[in-house]
């Protein structure tokens, strides 16, 4: 095993070493990286710059010599490079994190072992699971693992895997019963430097619309061999570390989009800022200043969410199989739309390659397909779909209010406990409680008192409708009907991640978050998605959240809530 690679550091100082994403001298900056976007590579000094931060030490446990403690952590680093490139950040390693979450949840301490030493090495791991016939439906896995004798010889193929081609070792999902159904398949870890090259080709490269430099492959296996004990978990039990596994990657995904909208959004207030129209700026005409508003809300509430989520794993470890599946199904729904919003803004710039705005037209490419081949939102939603009449009937309207650290940014967390996570959530549900408890009210202007009051109500006929669901409207074929309440409930829970937040950091010295102007917005926006006639945004709020926006794209702020530097681990 390695020693840790270097001292854990903070975004601050991950911001440092990205540099001024302004200066066109900076090889890390948006002038080089879309440079790198138009040959269709990954931005070459920003994978040797994260090499010599010691990266990859981010997606390795502490007791295995890494980084990785909070789930959170993780996110907001990981969102830090999202902010400067989601190519940088998914193609130079998430994936290593995908593999990596599935081998910390049932690895033996081997397995574990050697894939910590690639990882703090600077080497690359790939997650094996996506075959083209099949999509996100893991359970018709045709890449099949025989035992012969005491090794395991490997045929078929896997398609759209980020950086097969490039990787030292590789977790597969593979056949290993005839049977249907989940104890038919087991992960495999593959140690590609120790194998027989000529029995796998690699060589095969999917080009993409989006994060065209990240390094989309294939793979075919004729009769490759690994060793008898190369199953990771139980023979048959991928399924159950998959359930486990991908609640983190469900929390940490649509945290690093958030750094991605960042981008869009100070694009296009930049852009609203400088150009004039009709004689005065964009930004002061009413439909330009109401779209960068609510650009902003939406950013707010997908970080507030998916800042909950990633708590969750922590605190609420029993209750992450539906909430990471309401953030990863939600947030980036939400931010997408927002960014075609954005793009009618900025108007024909919003196409062009290069330039002041170019990099708008690579990240409004990049933020859909950041989560194109991993647990797409048909899948998100049919995760959630069957769980929802068990925590209509046990959590909403009864369930205590979760704990405040939960929600308090500055609250400390332990290390993330893989083997805590449950499979379901066995109706339990305390994040929607913050929508009925009588005190989340108190302290809230009238206007927002009467959006709680209208989403609290929208809880308790979700529970009505839910209640009523028969078998066939809550499993996978359901219809229409039953996916638009799992799409509420995803709604409900934005609002009551972003109620948590407001009333549990009121020791912040963010005067912004303490306050309730961004707290009303998120929630007339999600009541209106809701379908609510709740009408048009106060302008005196629409007012004073747009100085805010202005403020942050002054003062080169992140536009993500404020939180304390992160502590040193």
């Amino acid at each position: 095993m390695n020693p840790t690679a270097a001292t854990p550091c903070t975004t601050d100082d991950l911001e440092r070493v990205l540099g001024d994403a302004d200066d066109p001298t900076n090889p890390l900056g948006f002038g080089a990286v879309l440079e790198a976007d138009e040959r269709a590579e990954i931005l070459p000094a920003g994978e040797k710059a994260l090499d010599a931060f010691g990266f990859n030490a981010e997606f390795v446990p502490r007791r295995l010599g890494g980084h990785l403690v909070g789930i959170e952590r993780l996110m907001l680093m990981m969102r830090t490079v999202s902010r400067r490139d989601p190519t940088l950040a998914l193609g130079y390693g998430f994936t290593n994190y995908i593999s990596g979450s599935a081998m910390w949840t049932s690895g033996n301490e081997s397995q574990q072992r050697r894939m910590a030493d690639i990882l703090l090495g600077g080497g690359k791991t790939a997650a094996g699971y996506n075959e083209l016939a099949h999509g996100n439906d893991f359970t018709r896995t045709d890449l099949a693992a025989t035992t012969h004798g005491d090794r395991i010889l490997i045929n078929g193929r896997k398609q759209i895997v980020n950086n097969l081609g490039r990787a030292d070792a590789v977790l597969l999902l593979a056949r290993t019963g005839d049977g249907p159904g989940n104890r038919s398949h087991s992960h495999l870890f593959v140690d590609l430097a120790a194998g027989p090259a000529d029995r796998v080709d690699r060589d095969v490269r999917y080009p993409t619309v989006g994060l065209r430099g990240c390094l989309i492959g294939g793979a075919e296996f004729t009769d490759y061999p690994v060793p008898g004990d190369a199953t990771v978990g139980p023979v048959g039990g991928a399924m159950e570390t998959v359930l486990r596994a991908f609640q983190t990657t469900r929390a940490i995904l649509p945290g690093m989009m958030v750094g991605t909208s960042d981008t869009l959004l100070r694009t296009v207030t930049r852009f609203a800022l400088d150009r004039k129209l009709y004689g005065r700026r964009v930004a002061d005409l009413p439909h330009a200043r109401a779209t960068l508003t609510g650009a902003f809300l939406d950013l707010l509430a997908g970080d507030c969410l998916s800042t909950v989520a990633c708590r969750a794993l922590h605190v609420l470890p029993g209750q992450t199989s539906v909430l990471t599946a309401a953030n990863k199904y939600l947030v980036p729904k939400v931010l997408h739309r927002s960014s075609h919003a954005l793009g009618t803004v900025l108007g024909a710039n919003s196409y062009l390659r290069d330039g002041t705005y170019g990099i708008f037209q690579k990240f409004a490419r990049d933020l859909p397909a950041i989560t194109f081949a991993h647990a797409n939102a048909s899948v998100c939603q049919a995760t959630m779909l069957p769980q929802l009449p068990r925590l209509a009937a046990r959590s909403w309207g009864s369930a205590p209010r979760p704990p405040k650290e939960l929600f308090e940014l500055d609250a400390p967390l332990g290390d993330i406990d893989y083997g805590a996570l449950e499979l379901t959530s066995r109706g339990a549900d305390h994040l929607t409680a913050v929508l009925t408890h009588p005190g989340t009210r108190a302290l809230l202007p009238d206007t927002a008192v009467s959006l709680v009051e209208l989403l609290a109500a929208d809880l308790a006929d979700l529970r009505e409708r839910c209640l009523a669901l028969p078998p066939g409207e809550h499993s996978v074929v359901a219809g229409r009907a039953g996916f638009a309440l799992a799409d509420r409930y995803a709604q409900l829970a934005m609002a009551a991640a972003c109620l948590g937040v407001q009333q549990h950091n009121q020791h912040s010295d963010d005067a912004f978050l303490r306050g309730t102007d961004w707290l009303t917005g998120v929630l007339h926006r999600i009541a209106a998605r809701l379908g609510h006639d709740v009408g048009a945004l106060p302008d005196s709020t629409e007012r004073r959240l747009f100085e805010e926006l202005v403020s942050r794209e002054e003062n080169h702020e992140g536009f993500d809530l404020g939180r304390p530097p992160l502590a040193r681990a």
